[in-house]
C-alpha cells in the first residue's frame, strides 16, 4: 500500500511563500507521475501541478503558472510544490496524488491518480 503524508501547509500573508512536501511509501515512487491538486470550500478540486516520473516534464494550471514550482526527489520519495507570490484565492486544502500512468500535459485527471494524501490546509490572508 502507497501512502502519501503531505505538509507545509499554513497560514500567510499574501505575496508570500510556502513549500509543501508530500512524502511517500514505497520504493516505486521515482516511476509514479506525481501532481498536486488543491480544494477551497464549496469548490471542485482543481489540478495545481503535475510531474513525471523524471521530473523533466511538468504541468501548472494557468491560474498558478510562474508563481507555483513542482519538483521532486526521487532519492527521498518527495514531491514539492513552491508556491510564491501566494493570492487569497490560492487558499485551499492541498493533495499530493500519485499516478501509475504516463503524465499527460494539460489539466491533470483525478481518475489517473491512484494514490492520495490526506491534505494540508493553506490560508493566505489580504
Amino acid at each position: 500500500q502507497v501512502q502519501l503524508v503531505e505538509s507545509g501547509g499554513g497560514l500567510v500573508q499574501a505575496g508570500g511563500s510556502l513549500r509543501l512536501s508530500c512524502a511517500a511509501s514505497g520504493r516505486a515512487f521515482s516511476t509514479y507521475a506525481m501532481g498536486w491538486f488543491r480544494q477551497a470550500p464549496g469548490k471542485e478540486h482543481e489540478s495545481v501541478a503535475a510531474i513525471n516520473w523524471s521530473g523533466y516534464s511538468t504541468y501548472y494550471a494557468d491560474s498558478v503558472k510562474g508563481r507555483f514550482t513542482i519538483s521532486r526527489d526521487n532519492g527521498k520519495n518527495t514531491v514539492y510544490l513552491q508556491m510564491n507570490s501566494l493570492k487569497p484565492e490560492d487558499t485551499a486544502v492541498y493533495y499530493c496524488a500519485a499516478s501509475q500512468l504516463p503524465l499527460r500535459i494539460g489539466e491533470q485527471q483525478p481518475n489517473r491518480y491512484l494514490y492520495w494524501g490526506q491534505g494540508t490546509q493553506v490560508t493566505v490572508s489580504s
